[in-house]
């Protein structure tokens, strides 16, 4: 019974390194509940972890998967026999792999085949001048990254949080002190209190993050930029941020939706399934126009910020693109160009896509690597602070 508890304790674990939210009471819970079934029938057991561990509809195709892998059928000498049987193959594909399962049981075949630490001999190391290879990858351009690093990395910014400012709006709610005396409160407390004015209420501002507009050109040239974007809008996404992402190259898409799959590798992959335009041409004026004309007055309301990502190499209609950009920059109460050529020192604005954006934008920062990317909270923040008047085009890298 300890070895089975141990294993219920080890199960959690890997669903919350999977991303379900699993706390050690889970573990506290499901082992107290199977102490009142029948552990030799399966399907009890796994109903009953499910009634415990399963707290939404799209969480339970994860977790009969997981249960599948982790809890694996012990009866060989059946499955011996059923070998012998004729097949009937139905013509499905085979089911789809989940990589977020595989990355977890990776991580715990990995921790697993570590020897332990009584039995290994201890080890003196002197790492004054050695990194982690987290933080080197931080610093590695996404184009530059193989297919382990890439997955390694992608775990790094499902992890990661942008700092994002707040800013003070106009409602008010109560507080313990503040700026603004509520009478009608301090009021009723003094009736409560038989009539004593002696403790006064006060309200202050609501402060909340402004929502964020992604437009996210996913042209052949953006192709290794716009995936590593789109896995942390869907980190945004998750944490309840106000995020609007639309996809484009020759058409306009929004995709937002999709990104709230709770898989961000499911999501991703069927948007690539289902955006015809993926890793093909780009058309920035046209879509653009067409953003402005159906979406801008959607979801550019409440001090909307605008973030354009875009390598800005189109040569179509270039008067287009010009128009089009100074309307959106009406619509926008900011608008930051994170364009992934600022990884050349000696970018120079010379194309003529360029050239028509940069005059429109507040400001224009790198996004090549994961820390330009966690470093756009702090330059919004930075930008909110900073007196309306002319736009200037900030260059940061």
């Amino acid at each position: 019974m300890e070895t089975f508890a141990r294993n219920v304790v080890h199960f959690v674990r890997l669903l919350r390194g999977a991303g379900l939210g699993m706390s050690p009471a889970h573990a506290v819970d499901a082992l107290d509940a199977l102490r009142h079934i029948d552990l030799d029938r399966r399907d009890d057991v796994r109903a009953t972890l499910a009634c415990l561990l399963v707290h939404a509809n799209d969480e339970r195709e994860f977790f009969d998967a997981a249960f599948d892998r982790f809890w694996r059928d012990p009866d060989w000498e059946g499955k011996l026999r059923a070998l012998l049987l004729p097949k009937v193959t139905d013509g499905m594909p085979p089911p789809k792999r989940n990589n977020r399962l595989a990355d977890a049981l990776a991580v715990r075949a990995a921790a697993a085949s570590k020897p332990h630490e009584s039995e290994s001999k201890p080890v003196q190391l002197h790492a004054r001048m050695s990194f982690s290879a987290q933080e080197r990858l931080s610093h590695r351009d996404f184009d530059t990254l193989s297919a382990d690093e890439w997955r390694t990395l992608r775990h790094q910014i499902r992890a990661h949080r942008m700092p994002l400012a707040t800013e003070r709006t106009r409602r008010l709610k109560a507080a313990s002190r503040g700026t603004h005396a509520d009478l009608k409160a301090s009021a009723r407390h003094a009736v409560r209190s038989g009539g004593d004015w002696m403790v006064w209420k006060y309200r202050k501002a609501v402060e909340r993050r402004p929502p964020l507009v992604l437009l996210l050109d996913i042209s052949g040239s953006m192709s290794a930029y716009s995936r590593a974007v789109l896995y942390f809008c869907h980190a945004l996404l998750q944490s309840r941020e106000r995020l609007q992402v639309f996809l484009f190259g020759t058409r306009l898409t929004n995709a937002t939706r999709a990104l709230r799959e709770r898989d961000p590798d499911i999501a991703i992959a069927a948007l690539g399934q289902n955006v015809a335009d993926w890793s093909g041409g780009t058309r920035i004026g046209a879509t653009l126009a067409e953003f402005n004309r159906r979406w801008a007055r959607r979801v550019l309301a409440g001090r909307a910020t605008v973030l354009l990502v875009t390598d800005g190499l189109d040569h179509d209609a270039i008067d287009v693109l010009d128009a089009e950009m100074q309307r959106l920059s009406r619509f926008a109460h900011r608008l930051v160009w994170l364009n992934p050529l600022l990884r050349f020192a000696d970018f120079t604005p010379r194309a003529r896509g360029v050239r028509a954006i940069l005059p429109h934008v507040d400001a224009m920062l790198a996004a090549h690597n994961l820390d330009c990317l966690s470093a756009v909270g702090r330059e919004l923040a930075a930008l909110s602070k900073r007196a309306p008047g002319k736009r200037s085009t900030t260059r940061r890298s």
